[in-house]
C-alpha cells in the first residue's frame, strides 16, 4: 500500500514537473515579443483537392528578417521551422473550409505559401494575418516581395 502511494506521488510530481517545463518553454518563446499564433500544414500539390497532412498547432516569432514557427505541443527548445523573408512566396488566402474550421482556431485565415520550393500553409488570426504581410512587405530595399 505504502509503496503504490509513493510511486503515484512519484508519477504527479513527474507530471508536474513536466506540464511546468512545458509552460516555462512557452514563456521563453513569448519573452522576446513578435510572437502570434500561427498553425502549419504541408500544403497538398497544386490542384489536388483541399487537405493535407494535418494542421499542427504553433507560435511564430519574429526574429529579423525570419519566421520562427514552433510546435505548441513539444518540448524542443528550438524552432520546428524558420522561415526566411526572402524566401517566402504569398500564393493567396482563404477561409478555413470543412473539418478544417474544427482543427483551427475560430476566424483563422489560411495562407497559402511556397517557402525555398516547398508549398506550405499558415493559419493564422485576421490581426496577426495583417502584421505578417505587412513584416513581408517591409523588406529591406533591394529584397524582392511576393505578396499575392
Amino acid at each position: 500500500m505504502i509503496v503504490s502511494v509513493e510511486a503515484v506521488g512519484a508519477l504527479l510530481g513527474v507530471v508536474l514537473v513536466g506540464l511546468f517545463v512545458f509552460g516555462l518553454r512557452r514563456r521563453l518563446i513569448q519573452r522576446p515579443g513578435g510572437t502570434f499564433d500561427c498553425s502549419l500544414r504541408a500544403a497538398p500539390a497544386e490542384g489536388a483537392e483541399p487537405g493535407g497532412k494535418g494542421w499542427v498547432y504553433g507560435v511564430a516569432r519574429y526574429s529579423g528578417d525570419q519566421v520562427e514557427w514552433f510546435r505548441v505541443f513539444s518540448y524542443a527548445p528550438r524552432p520546428r521551422r524558420v522561415l526566411d523573408r526572402p524566401a517566402i512566396e504569398v500564393l493567396g488566402r482563404r477561409e478555413a473550409q470543412g473539418s478544417e474550421e474544427l482543427a483551427l482556431l475560430s476566424d483563422a485565415v489560411v495562407l497559402s505559401c511556397v517557402h525555398r520550393g516547398a508549398r506550405l500553409e499558415l493559419a493564422m488570426s485576421d490581426d496577426a494575418l495583417t502584421g505578417f504581410l505587412a513584416w513581408l512587405e517591409a523588406a529591406p530595399p533591394g529584397q524582392r516581395v511576393n505578396v499575392a
